[in-house]
């Protein structure tokens, strides 16, 4: 069965950095869309960044230039490099794989990680 299992969350201070992992198995990786949604209590799942099978990367606005996504196809594996963190990035952060970069829609055909924590406070 498709699994995705998310690492790296955590507590860190503003302008600290943080690396997310995703790794997938039970589908081949490659041939899939992969990207990092996050999600605050009160506010619907928003979109962080995400790449294409062919490595086509899309970002939100708000982390444009401190925020890198990329993936390890070899290892089954989508990443996110989060630099400069600040107070408004704390939410839970999802994996999601997908057929296609639609990106705006929540109920593509893909599959979701349980989400990880990521906190960002003095």
């Amino acid at each position: 069965q498709v699994r995705l299992v998310e690492s790296g969350g955590g507590l860190v201070q503003p302008g600290g950095s943080l690396r997310l992992s995703c790794a997938a198995s039970g589908i081949i990786f490659s041939s899939y869309a992969a990207g990092w949604y996050r999600q605050v209590p009160g506010k619907q799942r928003e979109l962080v960044a995400g790449i294409s099978a062919g490595g086509s990367r899309n970002y939100a606005d708000s982390v444009k230039g401190r925020f890198t996504i990329f993936r390890d196809n070899a290892k089954n594996e989508v990443n996110l490099q989060m630099n400069n963190l600040k107070p408004e990035d704390t939410a839970v952060y999802y994996c999601n794989v997908r057929w296609g970069t639609n990106w705006g829609r929540l109920d593509a055909n893909g599959y979701w990680g349980q989400g990880t924590q990521v906190t960002v406070s003095s």
